[in-house]
């Protein structure tokens, strides 16, 4: 991974992520998991580090990062309280 692909990737995987969290507000798993599996894959390039970033681009990372994770927190309002629920269940019976 070269610095020029840094930030389309943090934009991909920020993108992917805000569809995920609708895909979960609306309770489209099936497109929650499809859009799951582009996200994973996106996310591979990164395996083998990420470039440091100087000034606005670094900045403009720093700003994707903190969307995914707010993206991601969206998603887990939505998945914690249903996964309580299924391992409730699971447990009663």
């Amino acid at each position: 991974m070269t610095s020029n692909d840094v930030l389309p990737m943090y934009e991909h995987l920020a993108g992917l992520t805000g569809q995920m969290k609708t895909a979960a507000q609306a309770g489209d798993w099936t497109g929650f998991d499809k859009l799951n599996v582009q996200a994973s894959v996106a996310a591979g390039a990164s395996i083998g580090g990420v470039p440091a970033l100087d000034g606005a681009k670094r900045q403009r990372k720093i700003d994707l990062i903190k969307q995914l994770m707010a993206n991601d927190r969206a998603i887990r309002e939505v998945t914690e309280p249903w996964m309580g629920q299924l391992d409730r269940a699971l447990c009663a019976h």
